[in-house]
Order: C-alpha cells, then sequence, then structure tokens
C-alpha cells in the first residue's frame, strides 16, 4: 500500500495565499453517524450534455450545516442537473465499496483524500480526474501537496480537494479561567493537568467512541507520532510495522495514562454528543478536528480555543493532522463529462468560500484565490499550527484504508474498556491487520 509522507514545508508549499491560504482537511469533515439522511434535487433545467438524466452526488455530509450549505452550493450550479444523496457517515463508509463497484455508480460523492482514495484508485474503480488540474483546469492552481495527496500510483489525479482542517484539544477558555489552569506543553505537564481537573470534580477528557468508534484512533495518532515520530507512524499503517510490536505497546503505555480521565460515558456517545460536555463545562478538553465547531452553539463558538497535543519525545519531528476532504468520480459513471463539470464547479473558490461558510466549520479552503483573512482569530491560529509543525498526518484511515480503520475501531474500543488486556488486544490487532494486508 503506498503512503505519501509530506513534510509541513512541503504540505504548505506552493499555497500561497495559505498562510496566506489552504492546502489541505479526522475522520469526519462534516459527517453524521445518527442521521439517516435522504435526497435533495437541486437542479436547474439543463441536462448533462453527455447522458441524459441528472448527475447524481452521493454525499456523507450528513449534519443539519454542511448538508444544507452543500445543498446551498448546488442551487447555484448552472451546467446541469444534479441529484444529492445524503447518507450517514458511518453507512455510507459501510457501502463506499458498493457505491463505487456498482455497474450503474453515483457520479460523484464525497471522501478523503490520500491513501484511501489511492486504495480505490488502484481497483480502477475513480475517474481519470488529471484533466482538471492541467491548463485552466480547475484545480491546476492548487499546492503541489495537494496534487500529490489526489494522485493515484500511476501519478494520474483522481481526487478534487475542496477544504481541510486540524486537529488539536479543543477547550473553552472561560472555563480554563474557572479553573485556574493553563493549557500543557509537555506530557507530564498534560497529565498533572488532568489530574488537577479531576481532583476540581471536572472531567478532563471527552470522548465520543458509541457510533464514532474512529475518534479514538485520534489519541492513538497523535500519541504515536509523539512516541516513535511521524514517519514511523506512517510505516506501521502501510504494513511496514506491527501492532503487536514494542514500539505501538509504548504508544498504548501512554494511551493507558489517560483513560482514567475519559468521560466514560463516551463510550455511548457519537463524536457530538461528546461536544454537549465540553460545552457545558462538565468535561474540559476533547481531542477532536476543527469540525467540532459546526456542532458548538454559536454564542459559545468564540470561546472555543485549542492546543496541540503535547511533546512526549523532543527529540522527534512534530506531526500534526490535517485531513483533506473533497470529492472524487465513480470510474462506471455515465455521465463522466457532467461528473467532471459538477467537480470544476465545486472546486471553484467561490463554491469553497459559500461552503465553509454556510456550513459553519472551521475548515480551510484549498484554493489559492480564498481570501482568508477574514477568518475568525481561531482559525486563524488553525493556519499558523500547521505552519509551525514539521510533517503533517491526514488520519488513521485516511493514511491507510477504511478496511484497517475498521481493526482500529475493534481494537482501542476494546483497549478503552479494558486497558490491562493490552497483549491480547494488540496481537489480535495484528492478526487483523494482517488479514487487510493480505486481502
Amino acid at each position: 500500500m503506498s503512503t505519501s509522507r509530506i513534510s509541513r514545508r512541503g504540505f504548505l508549499a506552493g499555497s500561497a495565499a495559505l498562510g496566506v491560504t489552504g492546502v489541505l482537511s479526522g475522520c469526519v469533515g462534516g459527517g453524521s453517524s445518527d442521521d439517516d439522511g435522504g435526497t435533495a434535487d437541486t437542479s436547474s433545467t439543463e441536462a448533462p450534455s453527455d447522458a441524459s438524466g441528472p448527475v447524481v452526488l452521493q454525499s456523507s455530509l450528513s449534519d443539519p450545516d454542511p448538508k444544507a450549505a452543500l445543498e446551498s452550493v448546488l442551487n447555484g450550479y448552472t451546467e446541469g442537473d444534479v441529484t444529492l444523496n445524503t447518507v450517514a457517515i458511518e453507512n455510507y463508509r459501510a457501502q463506499l465499496p458498493t457505491y463505487l463497484s456498482s455497474s450503474e455508480p453515483p457520479d460523484v460523492l464525497t471522501w478523503y483524500a490520500g491513501s484511501v482514495a489511492r486504495d480505490y484508485a488502484s481497483k480502477g474503480l475513480l475517474l481519470d480526474l488529471s484533466e482538471l488540474w492541467e491548463g485552466d483546469g480547475a484545480c491546476a492552481g492548487f499546492s503541489d501537496a495537494l496534487r500529490s495527496l489526489s494522485s493515484a500510483d500511476d501519478g494520474t489525479q483522481i481526487f478534487v480537494p475542496t477544504n481541510y482542517y486540524w486537529w488539536g484539544i479543543f477547550y473553552r477558555k472561560s472555563a480554563f479561567d474557572e479553573w485556574g489552569v493553563e493549557p500543557a506543553e509537555t506530557w507530564d505537564d498534560f497529565l498533572a493537568l488532568c489530574e488537577d481537573l479531576q481532583q476540581q470534580g471536572v472531567t478532563p477528557l471527552s470522548m465520543g467512541t458509541g457510533s464514532t468508534p474512529w475518534v479514538a484512533s485520534g489519541w492513538f495518532d497523535y500519541l504515536n507520532m509523539r512516541v516513535n515520530g511521524p514517519e514511523f507512524h506512517r510505516a506501521l499503517l502501510a504494513g511496514e510495522h506491527s501492532f503487536d510490536s514494542a514500539e505501538v505497546r509504548a504508544v498504548l503505555d501512554e494511551y493507558a495514562k489517560i483513560v482514567p480521565f475519559i468521560d466514560p460515558n463516551g463510550r455511548s456517545y457519537s463524536w457530538q454528543d461528546a461536544v454537549t460536555p465540553l460545552v457545558q463545562k462538565e468535561a474540559a478538553m476533547y481531542l477532536i478536528g476543527a469540525f467540532i465547531t459546526q456542532t458548538v452553539p454559536e454564542e459559545d463558538v468564540d470561546d472555543i480555543d485549542f492546543f496541540r497535543v503535547p511533546i512526549i519525545d523532543a527529540s522527534l519531528p512534530v506531526g500534526e493532522e490535517a485531513p483533506t476532504d473533497g470529492y472524487f468520480a465513480a470510474a462506471n459513471s455515465t455521465r463522466p463529462e457532467g461528473a467532471k463539470a459538477l467537480l470544476s464547479y465545486l472546486a471553484q473558490p467561490d463554491s469553497q468560500q459559500q461552503f465553509i461558510e454556510e456550513s459553519g466549520s472551521s475548515n480551510l479552503p484549498t484554493s489559492p484565490d480564498v481570501d482568508t483573512s477574514g477568518f475568525s482569530p481561531l482559525v486563524q491560529k488553525g493556519i499558523q499550527h500547521l505552519e509551525e509543525t514539521d510533517e503533517i498526518t491526514q488520519f488513521f484511515n485516511r493514511d491507510s484504508s477504511d478496511e484497517l480503520q475498521t481493526t482500529a475501531d475493534t481494537a482501542l474500543t476494546r483497549f478503552l474498556d479494558n486497558p490491562d488486556d493490552v497483549e491480547q488486544i494488540l496481537a489480535d490487532w495484528q492478526s487483523a491487520a494482517e488479514r487487510v494486508f493480505e486481502g
């Protein structure tokens, strides 16, 4: 399985306006796991030129605000008819291989850049979109790093990235002031912070791993990078190291130190549910993506801040998660030209800005032609956060595959329930991972 090594400098180079502007976007973007979604027909009066019938866009953006934002963006599309099908994220993830391999697949689909897209491309399931990255194509001005993330193993482009975001430990500034605490820079200081908060009767860490078990991978990704480094992390997810190795055991040794500080109710929460204790100041911190702002009440958003996952080994390069979201098209699409026309529209600066603003997210645009100077202080801090890191990763499944993510979901939720059973958990995880890599 191919992985892409991207340094902070390489990722941000060529995106003149991210830092200026954007380049990049754990695991979700804007999707939900508890909304079965529906079908919205956002159509104009013209039909695609290459085939009759509307272009079908299959979307995992089922949270109300991102869903409404995408519908609004599509209302401005004038090149043809579009049918938008919205499916809850976990159902979507499970059905995506079926969507793509169908004899009559959706034409355009939301998903992720990087390894997960390359994996589908290697099976011949994705449409070649290289023409959108050439000449005056909609993605031609995107950074070289984005081009790399959007390329298949054979060098063709198979993805259109439209937004990215960062991960961090989010908290309420007013709550920290009330509790007399400050963000931690080192791991020892972080553990001491958690102990202090717990003694004050505050749950230190929120986490929603009920219907969204992938959230547990956020801590695994970061602790692996902090203990073993980003290079080892990427190699592990590519099958070059074993999950029952001493290195991974060391990661779970550190993970075990925070398990007593995690809200036990989180095992029945979705990631969205786990935001509520943070907002209500019942829990202090939440390691999650910047999409958290979609579920924070508008009156509280300005009180949200974040800090990086503390350093454990200062000799290692500092890695940060910055997953990239967007769209690909099915190779078996009966309307390939209509699909490319829609993708070109979704990649346009105005479309990106409209989606970000109306979705209420803290995501950043990938187009260098979007002006980010008016973005909120939180987003400006997110930009600086990524500029100051050494290396960029995506997220567990994006740096590996959706199939490997399932093994992580099983292993890490077992670990949260019984951290003392770590040896058996890691042995079972490695066996499951081998079946994925050999499959």
